[in-house]
């Protein structure tokens, strides 16, 4: 079965929602916890997005999520490993009706993945014309791919790489001046 994909307006009940969330991720991932994350679509401000929570949780050590995924799974995630991104752990999270509305992505203290995510959500937050064209081009990838999500994210692709660069750049210049 395929899933729908709808891009919705921002709601800032995810807000919320995220802060709910992390307080059980905390305590289920306990002493290895770094830092938890609202990242994605879901964290920009009056961005429209799939209305999925993406939380990014950094960690002490990865292999000890390993070890611990009970803790992941007894809040209701499944576990699925590094899912296609080395040194992750994803996680993910569906409701009663088996709806997905969360995803967790793991990495250790310092991974390069940690600072791309930070990086691209705090740049569209400070650039909201960009943020702007991304809600543009989500909004017609879901019209264009209801029902492949594959298409969808291989449509968002190019746009994310280059504002992936734009980000890491932006960053750099705020450290100088700081």
């Amino acid at each position: 079965m395929s899933r729908k994909v709808e891009v919705v307006p921002h709601d800032p009940k995810w807000r919320d929602e995220f802060e709910r969330e992390s307080k059980q991720i905390a305590l289920a991932v306990g002493d290895n916890l770094v830092a938890v994350h609202h990242i994605g679509s879901t964290s920009i401000p009056e961005l429209d997005a799939k209305p999925i929570i993406d939380i990014l949780v950094e960690v002490n050590d990865i292999t000890k999520v390993d070890e611990n995924s009970s803790g992941m799974e007894t809040i209701g995630y499944q576990g699925m490993g590094e899912y296609g991104i080395p040194g992750r752990r994803y996680f993910r999270k569906h409701n009663q009706l088996g709806i997905r509305t969360h995803h967790v992505h793991m990495f250790e203290v310092n991974s390069p993945q940690v600072e791309r995510h930070l990086a691209f959500r705090d740049y569209m937050i400070a650039h909201p014309k960009d943020a702007h064209k991304y809600g543009e081009i989500k909004r017609e990838l879901a019209k264009k791919y209801p029902y492949n999500i594959e298409a969808y994210m291989d449509g968002k692709d190019g746009f994310i790489k280059e504002m992936d660069r734009k980000a890491a750049e932006w960053r750099r210049e705020l450290r100088i001046k700081n």
